[in-house]
């Protein structure tokens, strides 16, 4: 029997919290709902959730903080839920390690398409011996390996969501070659990502926080264009 798929769904609102449950639970989800921040941290160490729908406006604990929380002890997938749909609050999310952010009010088609897309990119695979095929690129001090979604620097492993890995190794393999903001978006979010080139800046500002400027490479800025993993010659 396949285990199903579990989503914790935090939301103050509990009609709207109960509808995403019946969408998720139609396309054979499990789900559990929170109202407010404290219990979804207390329910995430217990449900052992694979995606967290989180809503900013909570009660006591607001959904900023439930994130941070929840980054401390793990990357897992979290969709961000908010009636404000301004780009600092946007921005704000991502910079927390949000994966995903949906303004309200949102179709319920489009919530279980993210979900699914989200699901998919952070799908870790199980390590395996490395083949002269697998995808790992290295540099003095860095290897990026898609293979097992791991990142080693300075030989120590460097903790991140799927995406920033992504990003990182997709530069990375194509070294020296300048990128557009557009071109990062489609390559590593795709079709199904309606958002803004704004993502991509705030993910190369968290990979540059987890990785100093080397004496070899860097993650080089070309303004007014976009970015590229600029290696010495």
């Amino acid at each position: 029997m396949v285990n199903k798929q579990k989503i914790l769904i935090v939301d103050d609102d509990n009609n709207i919290a109960e509808l995403i449950s019946l969408y998720l639970i139609k396309e054979c989800f499990e789900t559990r709902i929170c109202n407010d921040g404290e219990s979804a941290i207390n329910t995430y160490d217990t449900f052992n959730p694979d995606l967290i729908l989180l809503d900013l406006m909570l009660p006591g604990i607001d959904g900023y903080q439930v994130c941070r929380e929840i980054r401390t002890r793990s990357q897992i997938p979290i969709i961000m839920l908010s009636a404000k749909g301004e780009v600092f609050d946007k921005v704000l999310g991502l910079e927390m390690g949000a994966d995903d952010y949906m303004e309200k009010p949102f179709d319920s088609k489009e919530l279980v398409a993210r979900v699914k897309a989200v699901l998919r990119r952070s799908k870790v695979q199980a390590p395996e011996p490395e083949k002269p095929n697998d995808k790992v690129v290295r540099y003095p001090d860095l290897e990026i390996n898609m293979t097992n979604y791991s990142v080693t620097y300075q030989g120590e492993r460097v903790d991140m969501p799927p995406k920033e890995l992504e990003l990182l190794y997709f530069l990375a393999a194509s070294p020296n070659h300048v990128f557009t903001r557009e071109q990062l978006l489609d390559q590593i979010w795709g079709y199904e990502y309606i958002g803004d080139t704004r993502t991509v800046d705030v993910h190369i500002k968290r990979l540059r926080e987890k990785l100093s400027d080397h004496a070899s490479w860097r993650l080089a800025t070309i303004w007014g264009i976009g970015y590229k993993f600029e290696v010495q010659q």
